[in-house]
């Protein structure tokens, strides 16, 4: 019952943001070709339910062909320097307004308002037998280690939040998340892993 009704109000909400999204498209393509001409869209190839790749739409924050620099656990690197970012992208990330074209994903069935953040393909074959029950449920725009750490941690600690996510769920859940993320965005919090660190740094 509870994956049904979440199906739906996903569906429902998708379709609201619908006229929203497609204003907004206008304006941050607008910025972002006006920067580099490049591309306005992103496409990631991401895990989903049962272990299905798919594309999942993002505005594009990195100059074009920027190469693709992974941390030791395999997470995406990201600084408040990172010269790969463009100026426009730096805003993005910052509001995570770059996220929000995923609610196209939503409606393709790809992905949920909340749910587990979906990792690249690349990690697919990485999972421990304990992981992979992240992937008997769509990926999220936002969810549970989104909520409490956006990027302030890596790949391990993000998918043991993620399960602690899927055998917790419940619509209240999931608004508690929502709630926590929209907090977590107003107050710019953990955008990136070495301002965690810095922050860590000057509190020893």
């Amino acid at each position: 019952m509870y994956s049904t009704i979440k199906r739906i109000l996903d569906i429902i909400f998708s379709l609201l943001m619908l006229p929203f999204i497609l204003a907004l498209i206008l304006f941050v393509g607008i910025a972002i070709k006006a920067e580099d001409r490049g591309p306005i869209f992103y496409f990631s190839d991401r895990i989903g339910k049962d272990g299905k790749i798919f594309k999942m739409f993002k505005f594009r924050s990195m100059k074009v062909n920027a190469p693709d620099i992974r941390l030791e656990d395999g997470s995406t690197y990201n600084s408040d320097n990172d010269e790969r970012v463009t100026k426009v992208g730096k805003l993005l990330r910052k509001t995570s307004i770059d996220e929000i074209p995923q609610a196209i994903n939503i409606l393709k069935g790809d992905m949920a308002f909340v749910g587990p953040r979906p990792d690249s393909a690349m990690w697919l074959n990485n999972y421990t037998e304990e992981e992979r029950i992240i992937l008997t449920v769509r990926p999220g725009i936002t969810g549970y280690n989104q909520a409490i750490n956006r990027n302030a941690v890596g790949t391990k600690e993000k998918l043991q939040n993620d399960i602690i996510y899927v055998n917790n769920m419940s619509l209240l859940f999931d608004l508690k998340i929502l709630f926590m993320t929209v907090k977590s965005v107003f107050l710019s919090k953990n955008i990136y892993r070495d301002e965690v660190k810095k922050q860590e740094a000057m509190h020893m």
